[in-house]
């Protein structure tokens, strides 16, 4: 993982979005956090036999790093129905000062966001449809853009009072809300925000990739140790084809976002015979060809 992780500082030629290379300025690192359910266990193995219908496998949490796009972290837990709360804890073990965490409404919880600040750890979230929130200031109030100062909790041990500033940008006729920690707009600006969050998607596509391009949807063990393997054998090769792809980018200056990690993962069968012809091997240059772009 040390070795892909500066395999992309190396990459010079792929355009970088403005706002993370602004953000990088201020903050050592941009984390995207997020859980999601295992698929049900295949029951047709004999050793699954006796296992309830439909049993889910478990929960996973994991940590990506917003500008790699590579895991920084997984965690499971074998109880399918427990909810994001139960990996806080170890957010909070994992995070250092200056990290900006880019979180979802999962974990929409006052005490955690406190620790976090207390551990000067920022994040960005969405504000909950019916929060109840006391504006202490205003300072923008346009007809695309609104920015405040807001009050939310009640005091209480589980609900402490928290100072956040809240964002809503105009889309259409739809307004986003934002709630973030950095209460200076010069450090995060307001559509700096809302061009992160939108971002925040990279991690859905990271899950989606390993279920259903990697086939981690599909779990033959009913042992614990077994589906662990299982996850983190998936991710470290999502790691290895996310790095190929960086490489391909570069190579094609295009940003990642223009590479498909499925055209590169069906690819490979077609670089595998190129390889075995003992025709020139370097596989960026093959998936960067013009002759293979169909």
């Amino acid at each position: 993982m040390p070795y892909l992780r500066a395999n992309w500082y190396t990459r010079n030629n792929r355009p970088r979005p403005e706002s993370i290379q602004f953000t990088l300025s201020k903050f050592h690192r941009i984390w995207i956090v997020d859980c999601s359910s295992l698929e049900a266990l295949f029951r047709k193995l004999k050793s699954l036999e006796d296992f309830p219908k439909g049993q889910l496998a478990g929960e996973k949490g994991a940590v990506i790093d917003f500008m790699t796009r590579l895991a920084i972290e997984i965690w499971f837990n074998e109880n399918p129905r427990s909810s994001d709360v139960i990996f806080e804890l170890y957010i909070l073990i994992l995070v250092t000062a200056k990290t900006l965490l880019l979180l979802d409404r999962g974990f929409y919880h006052f005490t955690f966001w406190l620790q976090l600040i207390e551990q000067e750890v920022h994040f960005i979230t969405r504000l909950q449809k019916g929060a109840s929130i006391q504006v202490e200031q205003v300072f923008t109030n346009s007809y695309g853009l609104k920015g405040r100062f807001i009050r939310l909790g009640s005091g209480t041990k589980k609900t402490p009072f928290l100072t956040l500033r809240l964002i809503e940008v105009r889309s259409g006729k739809t307004w986003h809300s934002y709630l973030t920690s950095v209460l200076d707009p010069t450090i995060l600006p307001p559509y700096v925000v809302a061009d992160l969050y939108r971002r925040r998607w990279r991690i859905e596509d990271a899950f989606n990739t390993v279920k259903r391009l990697l086939g981690l949807s599909y779990l033959w063990t009913g042992s614990i140790n077994g589906i662990q393997v299982h996850i983190w054998g998936t991710w470290f090769f999502y790691d290895v084809l996310v790095d190929l792809g960086d490489a391909v980018g570069d190579e094609l200056s295009l940003p990642f976002e223009r590479i498909s990690l499925e055209i590169i993962y069906r690819g490979f069968y077609h670089f595998s015979v190129v390889y075995e012809k003992g025709l020139p091997s370097d596989s960026v240059k093959y998936f960067a060809a013009r002759k293979n772009q169909d």
